[in-house]
């Protein structure tokens, strides 16, 4: 299939008439225009990459199993550590999509210039074609109203021929010379002005050819680089998730050295207080002085209460001995 250009479609059957032209512009400057949109992403992106790195960061540096020990405090480490290579990482990704939105924005300008020759070039000549069009149109007006002007003298002349006024037939005739030399001197002027509007035409003609090549080389290398660009960002944010699980494997390492029986004894081995329970707390019988035997700890029911027999009569002879006093004025406090 035969390719479609530009230089084949944009034209137009009135010669001051820049429509196709004006296409090509509007074309061109949409272009321009979705460039710093794609532009304007990138950057918001990166911006957006950034903010999530640093608060990333921030995280990382936060206590996270500070008081664990042993296997899991290493994979908590681990975590942290990478936790924080992670948002690096992103920091370094807003970085390049800085950089291509930057060759991004380089390239807009680049074509904006090389656009702007064009366009200047082009807007003189649309100037100097219309110029020398509307010069080239009044004169070919002058030229007919000449050229009426000399069939009219040459009429009046023709019709006044029997005439016996001589002064009359001169006048006439002097004014048919007039008539003649003004259309021969009009159509001079005009022809020069087409011979001119046809250079001037010619020349249109191949620098609007020249333009359109160069438009459309611009358009083409506009659209692939736009591609190319969005391509490289969406194959950094893959790589970036590549990244991520890479740094997010060696987390998943050490999470497999993770031992829970090894933490567990790691832990007894360190803080450890002793192998044995206490005894059991035995009751003791204030009268007795007895203990009990070792036994079994003591049931919760409240001890059972022991009641003493009766006093001893110390009148009652046995061989007990008791001492007694007689007086009923003694006291053992002494005032």
């Amino acid at each position: 299939m035969k390719s479609l250009h530009f230089k084949d479609f944009f034209w137009n059957s009135d010669l001051t008439c820049t429509g196709g032209y004006d296409a090509i512009i509007q074309y061109l400057n949409d272009g321009k225009r979705t460039c710093k949109e794609v532009e304007d992403f990138m950057k918001a992106r990166a911006s957006i990459e950034e903010k999530y790195a640093k608060e990333l960061l921030g995280l990382s540096k936060k206590v996270c199993g500070h008081n664990e020990m042993n296997t899991l405090k290493r994979s908590l480490d681990v975590f942290k550590l990478q936790t924080e290579h992670v948002s690096l990482s992103h920091l370094q990704l807003a970085q390049s999509m800085r950089e291509e939105a930057k060759k991004l924005e380089e390239f807009r300008e680049k074509q904006k210039e090389a656009r702007k020759k064009i366009e200047q070039q082009m807007d003189a000549l649309h100037k100097q074609r219309s110029s020398q069009f509307k010069k080239t149109m009044d004169s070919k007006k002058t030229y007919d109203q000449k050229c009426r002007d000399k069939e009219e003298a040459d009429q009046n002349v023709n019709r006044n021929t029997n005439t016996n006024n001589t002064k009359h037939m001169e006048k006439l005739y002097t004014k048919a010379q007039q008539a003649k030399h003004n259309a021969e001197e009009a159509d001079r002027l005009y022809h020069q002005n087409v011979t001119t509007l046809g250079k001037v035409r010619d020349e249109w003609l191949k620098e609007h050819v020249k333009a359109c090549e160069m438009f459309e080389k611009q358009s083409m290398e506009r659209i692939n680089f736009l591609r190319n660009t969005v391509w490289t960002h969406l194959n950094q944010l893959s790589q970036q998730c590549v990244n991520n699980d890479e740094l997010y494997e060696e987390v998943r390492k050490s999470l497999e050295q993770c031992d829970v029986q090894e933490d567990i004894e790691h832990f007894i081995n360190l803080r450890r207080s002793g192998d044995k329970p206490p005894a059991p707390v035995l009751y003791e019988n204030f009268y007795s002085g007895q203990k009990s035997p070792t036994g079994p700890p003591p049931s919760q029911l409240p001890p059972p209460i022991i009641r003493r027999g009766p006093l001893p009569d110390p009148t009652q002879n046995d061989d007990t001995v008791y001492s007694t006093v007689q007086d009923a004025g003694y006291s053992v406090i002494h005032y």
